[in-house]
């Protein structure tokens, strides 16, 4: 049993909740309206409590004193890909968000989104997040941080909001980056790309000498499992990866040209260890992967809060 609790919001597949896992959070439950995803959450992590609905519809006053409210409310509003309606896209669930902070008064807040939050346009918006939770009781801050800084083999900026009870606040500083750099795409995946004999794995190895692209998820409006968008493809096609789609398995033995990743190389790109699954089928899994939080970006958010949590304090927090 960990020493502190947690509650997640639009949990996906399990890349937060993963991540807080490590920190040392035990979950009091997880909120998320995708079945899929649902399905990868129970099928890896049976005695979690994963809660399948619309999180406008649920009710967190049961989990009221819940030492963290954390969660990756959806990005499309903030998302340069989209049209960056923010609070005019009816997918904008930091609302929500601040809803349920408000009924469960957690000593900490943790929440992940995409780059584009931070643009300029947004300046009003997040203040007026700010705003809310400083009515709470809440003081915070907006970081980008670079998933590769923390282990993680891809360019993967995201930003994140902690936030802590205002006597808590001062205490807390953002996690270092690592002082090694992460490993190269060949690097990391040798071993999965030659593991049904292909011959020129080696090679290939050698040319893979960089970090990925930001892996996209996509949405089940847009087709299946590539790996993004024309610039995207581009720069798979330097580390010698063929990004129109995804494979089910490595390539054979005799294998000439690009090859494709399967699902299993992609989710280690994202910092899943290989023992987690995913449901579904290729694009579903796929999807869930792509929009996943990297188990130790995440990592690296709690353990610093926990670290804040841990501290004695010769008050009572209410």
């Amino acid at each position: 049993m960990s020493q502190f609790t947690s509650l997640e919001m639009c949990a996906g597949a399990g890349g937060q909740g993963l991540g807080l896992e490590m920190a040392g959070f035990d979950h009091s439950a997880l909120v998320e309206w995708e079945p899929a995803a649902c399905q990868t959450l129970r099928l890896n992590r049976p005695s979690w409590n994963v809660i399948e609905g619309d999180l406008r519809e649920f009710d967190a006053s049961p989990y009221k004193g819940v030492d963290l409210v954390a969660g990756g409310v959806p990005c499309p509003p903030f998302s340069k890909a989209g049209k960056q309606l923010g609070a005019d896209d009816e997918r904008d669930l930091f609302p929500e968000a601040i809803r349920i902070v408000d009924q469960v008064r957690p000593q900490a807040i943790m929440l992940e989104n995409v780059r584009g939050l931070l643009d300029p346009k947004f300046d009003d918006y997040r203040k007026g997040v700010e705003k809310e939770l400083k009515k709470l009781g809440y003081w915070g801050d907006w970081r980008l941080l670079h998933a590769s800084d923390y282990g993680v083999s891809q360019l993967r900026p995201r930003v994140i909001f902690v936030g802590m009870k205002k006597e808590l606040a001062p205490a807390f500083s953002w996690p270092e980056a690592l002082a090694e750099p992460p490993k190269t795409v060949g690097q990391l995946l040798h071993d999965l790309m030659g593991a049904r004999g292909w011959d020129q794995v080696d090679a290939w190895r050698e040319g893979a000498n960089a970090i990925a692209p930001t892996l996209v998820g996509g949405s089940k409006k847009h087709g299946g499992p590539d790996l993004g968008p024309t610039r995207a493809k581009k720069a798979w096609a330097a580390l010698g990866v063929d990004g129109m789609g995804l494979w089910d398995q490595a390539p054979e033995a005799d294998f000439v040209g690009m090859p494709r990743l399967t699902p299993r190389m992609t989710a280690r790109i994202q910092g899943f260890p290989d023992s987690w699954e995913f449901a579904g089928r290729k694009t579903a899994a796929y999807r869930q992967i792509g929009n996943a939080f990297p188990p130790p970006v995440a990592a690296a958010v709690a353990a610093r809060i926990c670290d804040v949590l841990s501290q004695p304090r010769i008050f009572k927090v209410a």
